[in-house]
């Protein structure tokens, strides 16, 4: 995954460029409070690890914007309980 911020500090705006991998995606549910339902996306590097967090709306909204072209994606793997699998 590659990273890329830009942001504003007292030296003025700052960018950062990473590179890293991604070690898991999680999602959060929250039967009782529904509102706070997220999918977490940790990464880790040997300089740099994080956590992006999204909410339900804006992971449809990513969805609905590549749906048209993941035809282009040769393949991936999600990993289940029973292992990978390719799809």
């Amino acid at each position: 995954m590659k990273l890329k911020l830009r942001t504003e500090n007292e030296n003025g705006i700052v960018r950062l460029e990473n590179d890293n991998t991604i070690k898991e995606i999680l999602i959060n549910e929250d039967i009782v409070h529904p509102e706070k339902e997220n999918i977490a996306i940790c990464f880790k590097d040997k300089d740099s690890s994080g956590i992006v967090e999204l909410s339900p709306a804006e992971f449809e909204k990513i969805y609905d914007a590549i749906k048209s072209r993941i035809h282009l994606i040769k393949g991936f793997r999600r990993l289940t309980g029973e292992g990978a699998i390719r799809l």
